[in-house]
């Protein structure tokens, strides 16, 4: 079957293990499902698994992806929840020690068909498309999981987001949106700025700058660069919600007098659980909101995918066609 996959690790040039080709179909333990791809998602994970994070040389040659749609061996349309628990664990995927994503241990959604766990599929509704859908279960998990579970956030609060353009910032500001959320974005780049006023940021404003008012929640991607501007955003018992540090692991202040004199929460927040994925997808439902695409390939066309991602050239998702 046709396939994207790692062939080598590459720290500094991720694209040059990067294979589009043909891998075997794959097995189908007991209690897995087979499930027929008809959309993919790309995500910043399968750029990093090509540099080596989370992804050994030694299970190599792996397909990478960890979102996908399709139709399941009983002809149902689902959506694929990516994370891969120990057989006997209950509750909090999350939470399970012994947790993967597709593409770390099993191969990924990056393919004609995927194998899972039954019980991660989840139904599809008939009013998401199958590229809408396969947006959904990593960079929107993570953003819905951020917002309702971890910060609570309820209609007419206010949220920052740190950093516009990616899948989960884009998320983030669409879900917030369609909850009732007063939601402020910081973007370095004048244009993505303008994109997430078109998507429903209620300001836009250049990193660092002074908030209007202080928010009740900051969802903080960016990590290093932004960390400051973040603490010193939020009001006094506010929550900062962490799930990535692309800028770095050692702000130049970690804030600590205002985290305590202000009774702050830190959260961390990891993808999400396949209940909430299927929240998620009635919230889309209901609400009529949509992830914002910034394109969509066949699968053979992967590696342009892949280049936009690591130049950074995207507001939006990259989606790929089965």
């Amino acid at each position: 079957m046709l396939a994207v996959y790692a062939a080598q690790i590459d720290p500094d040039d991720p694209l040059a293990g990067l294979v589009v080709g043909e891998r075997p179909e794959p097995a189908v333990p007991a209690g897995w499902a087979l499930v027929d791809v008809r959309a993919a998602a790309l995500n910043h994970h399968d750029v990093w698994a090509l540099r080596g994070v989370g992804l050994p040389e030694e299970r190599l040659p792996m397909i990478l992806g960890c979102d996908a749609a399709g139709v399941d061996d009983e002809g149902n349309e689902v959506v694929v929840h990516a994370v891969i628990t120990d057989p006997d664990w209950v509750g909090d995927e999350t939470l399970d020690p012994k947790r993967s994503l597709l593409s770390e241990r099993h191969p990924g959604t990056l393919a004609q068909r995927v194998a899972v766990p039954r019980r991660n599929l989840v139904p599809k509704p008939e009013s998401l498309s199958f590229e809408e859908a396969a947006c959904l279960p990593t960079a929107w998990l993570t953003a819905y999981r951020m917002l309702f579970t971890q910060a609570q956030l309820k209609p007419g609060d206010a949220v920052l987001v740190q950093g516009a353009g990616g899948g989960v910032s884009t998320a983030l500001i669409t879900l917030g949106r369609a909850a009732g959320l007063r939601v402020l974005v910081t973007s370095r780049d004048e244009r993505k700025r303008a994109s997430a006023l078109e998507l429903g940021a209620y300001d836009a404003l250049e990193p660092g700058a002074r908030l209007p008012a202080r928010v009740d929640a900051v969802m903080e991607t960016v990590g290093a660069a932004t960390w400051s501007h973040s603490i010193k955003s939020l009001r006094p018992g506010g929550t900062l919600v962490i799930s990535g540090t692309t800028s770095g692991l050692a702000p130049a202040n970690a804030e600590l007098t205002r985290i305590f004199f202000l009774q702050l929460r830190i959260q961390g927040s990891t993808m999400g659980t396949r209940t909430e994925l299927q929240q998620l997808t009635e919230l889309l439902h209901v609400s009529g909101a949509r992830p914002l695409i910034d394109r969509v390939l066949p699968l053979d066309q992967a590696r342009e995918g892949f280049a936009a991602m690591v130049t950074g050239d995207l507001f939006g998702k990259v989606v790929f066609t089965v």
